[in-house]
Formats: structure tokens, sequence, C-alpha cells
């Protein structure tokens, strides 16, 4: 297991996770929240700032989710997915830099500048994701893929706890305060994602097809192969059974990660004790997304989601019932101990069952099922709360997506819908 995990092109590969899980952890899930309500969005009431953070990450997900099919394609057939990796990977980086201009209550450029973050975050892990097919072969897939989220636990929780350190002693680092840290935390993220980009781009060699296509052609035939793979999509019932389960359930996790601190800030609890609650939840989430991956092995990524999904609808209900920040305490640690699973045991499932040279094309409709839910969660919590007055109610909306998703699961499993045509 250990040379599996310490070949080349594996830890180049996963070393892309622990650059890009910075952004994740410091900018989506962390500082941002706090820093467009208390900084961008000062003055207003918190439901319109949930609402004002909602839009952002939809538009982003909207934007990435209609162009990432086609990106895949066009990777496939002119090998090019290192390199739409390496072009994400700049624009992801240059605007999380540029969010260190912008003002105090500004929150329209703070939008906009976070929105393309995201698409180069969302773009990046796409061709990463891609890539898992070409570091590794399909034994190795949920191994492999729990050692990408492991590493990027640990490596966006380190690079966090340096960041909330700089906002707890601005002084040591002769800042002037937290908000001038928050600022700088951006262009952290930036150059740590930047720098551990480079083993990837340097390692991982793609298996390409025997001859690549030109940029131009490359694109063009793109175009002619979405259509075909939507007709395998739909041909084959348990692939397109399990794009849908994975648009709802992944929707849930995505929405819980981006708006938790912000449902925090809504309860009143205070800002550093939030903070710790999401350092808790990368440092469990390593070992733990270790053990997804050995659960995978053992009894099958399929089922491995479903006892994720089943914590998740409880940790939901029980977000509810919160009064104190232990409460959130313990409700982190419970998400730390599924959240790299049911992401990497997902990566894996879906990448066991697409046939090989057409992962960029199809990891292309993979990540965008991810981004359309990245549109519907936090519009969803953010509508709720808005409407209801009631930021539990939004958190509890969530609850939908997670029921759905497991339904349409079960619904996907092969040998169900070999049964039904063998049936007919």
């Amino acid at each position: 297991m250990k040379a599996v995990l310490l070949r080349r092109p594996v830890l180049g590969w996963a070393l892309y996770d622990w650059a890009n899980s910075a952004f994740a952890t410091t900018v989506m899930a962390g500082f941002l929240p706090v820093f467009f309500k208390q900084y961008w969005s000062v003055g207003v009431p918190p439901t319109v700032s949930t609402f004002r953070l909602g839009v952002a990450h939809a538009a982003g997900g909207l934007l990435i989710a209609l162009f990432v099919p086609f990106l895949g394609a066009m990777a496939d057939h002119g090998s090019l997915r290192l390199r739409l990796l390496a072009l994400f990977t700049l624009l992801g980086t240059a605007t999380t830099a540029a969010l260190y201009l912008v003002p105090q209550g500004d929150w329209v450029l703070a939008m906009v500048l976070y929105g393309l973050a995201g698409i180069g975050f969302a773009g990046g892990v796409t061709f990463c994701d891609a890539l898992l097919m070409d570091v590794a072969e399909p034994p190795e897939y949920d191994l492999v893929s729990a050692w990408g989220y492991a590493l990027g636990y640990v490596g966006g929780g380190v690079l966090f706890a340096l960041n909330v350190f700089m906002t707890l002693e601005p002084g040591r680092f002769g800042l002037a305060g937290p908000a001038e840290a928050v600022r700088l935390s951006f262009v952290l993220v930036a150059v740590w994602w930047l720098a551990f980009t480079v083993p990837a781009l340097l390692w991982v060699r793609e298996r390409g097809p025997a001859k690549a296509l030109p940029p131009v052609a490359a694109m063009r035939a793109g175009i002619r192969e979405l259509a075909g793979t939507l007709r395998a999509i739909r041909s084959y019932r348990p692939l397109a059974w399990f794009l849908l389960a994975y648009w709802l359930y992944i929707d849930g996790v995505n929405t819980i990660i981006k708006m938790a601190v912000d449902f925090g800030l809504s309860l009143g609890f205070p800002q550093q004790s939030l903070i710790v609650a999401l350092l808790l939840t990368q440092f469990i989430a390593f070992p733990a997304a270790l053990a997804f991956g050995w659960i995978g092995m053992r009894i099958g990524a399929r089922n491995g989601i479903f006892i994720a999904i089943g914590v998740y609808a409880l940790a939901t209900i029980a977000a509810w019932f919160i009064d104190s920040v232990l409460d959130f305490y313990l409700l982190a640690v419970v998400i730390g101990l599924v959240q790299g699973g049911i992401q990497s045991l997902s990566r894996s499932c879906f990448a066991a069952l697409i046939p090989a040279g057409k992962q960029g094309e199809f990891f292309g409709f993979y990540n965008m099922m991810s981004k359309f839910a990245a549109v519907l969660g936090p519009l969803l919590v953010g509508s709720v709360a808005l409407v209801t007055g009631s930021s539990r109610a939004g958190i509890l909306s969530v609850l939908v997506l997670f029921a759905i998703g497991a339904l349409l699961l079960w619904h996907s499993r092969p040998e169900r819908h070999q049964a039904a045509g063998s049936s007919r």
C-alpha cells in the first residue's frame, strides 16, 4: 500500500489536493463567509449577506457547470488535461490573491472575484479528478482517491492554522489588525496553491490517445463527442442514476461546507470558536478519509457512500437543536468523520464506471453535476433563511437533498438494471 501511495505520479497528483485545499479551507469555508458578512457586507442583516453569498456560490458554479463537459471532451482528444489544470489554477490563484485589494463595503467586487476564484478551483478539481485514471489502476482507485483527499485535509488545515494564528496575533507578523491578516491570508493561499501544483505538472503523465490532436482539432472533436457522451450516459442507466444521485447528495455536502460558518455566525457564536471547529474538521478528516478508502476496498465504494449520507442526514437534523459552541464542536467532529470519505469514494466509484480514454469527458459531466449542485444548495439555504427568517430552517432544508440522493443512489445498482433488462 505504501509503495502505491508514494509513487511519483500518485504523490504529485495527490499533492494537487494538498494545494487547492488551501482555497477550500481558508477561503471558501473559513475566512470568506466571515469577512463577507462583517467587512464587505457590513451593516446589512445576516439573512441578506447569507443570500448574497449563496448567489456568489451559485453563479460561479453555474458558469463552470456549463463549460466543463465540453472542456473535458476536448482535453481527452488533445491530451490537454494537465494544461487545463494549470490554466484553471492560474485563474484561481490570481483572483484569490486579488481579494486582498477589495476595499471594505465593496461586496459586488468581492462577489465577482470570489466567483472567478471558485471557477478556477472547480476547473482544477475537474481535471485533477480526471487524472486519477492516469496515475492509478482500477483496483487502486479507492485507496489513491482517499489519499488525495487525506493529504488535502492536512495541507488545507496546516495553512489554515497558520492563517488563524495570524488573525489572533497580527502584531507578531507586523500587521495592523485581524482584517489585514485575513486579507494577507488570501495572498498566502494563492502562493500555496500555485507552489504545490508544480509536482503534479512535473510528475504526472497523461495516458492520452495514440495521436493527440492539436487544440483547435481537439475542440471540434470535443463538440462532436459531447452528443455521444450524453447518449452513452443515457443508455447505461446505473451511470445516469449515479450522476443524478451524486448531484443531490454532494449538493448537501458542498452546501454544509460552504455555509457552516455563516450558519454559526447567524446563531451568534463567536468567530474564533467557528474557526476552531473548522480546524477540528480538517484534522479529523485526514485519518477518516484514509479509513473510508479502506472501507471502500472491503465493502464497496457505494456502500461506504450510503454510510456517509446517513451520518450527514443525522448531522443536519442535529443542527436544528444546536444551542451552544460545544454542540457546534461535536457536530464538526461528526462531519469530519465522513466529509473526506463521501468525496473520495464518490470519485473512485465513478471512475470505476467509465471507459478508459474518456476520463476528462466523463469527469466533466461528473463535476458538472457537482457544480450544478453548488447552484441549488446555497440558493436553497439562503432563500429558506430569507423567507422564514431562520438560519436553522435554511440548514434543515439540506436534508431533502440527502434523502433524494440516497434514494437515487440505491436505484443505481448495476445488477438491478441488468436483472431488469434480462426480464424483458
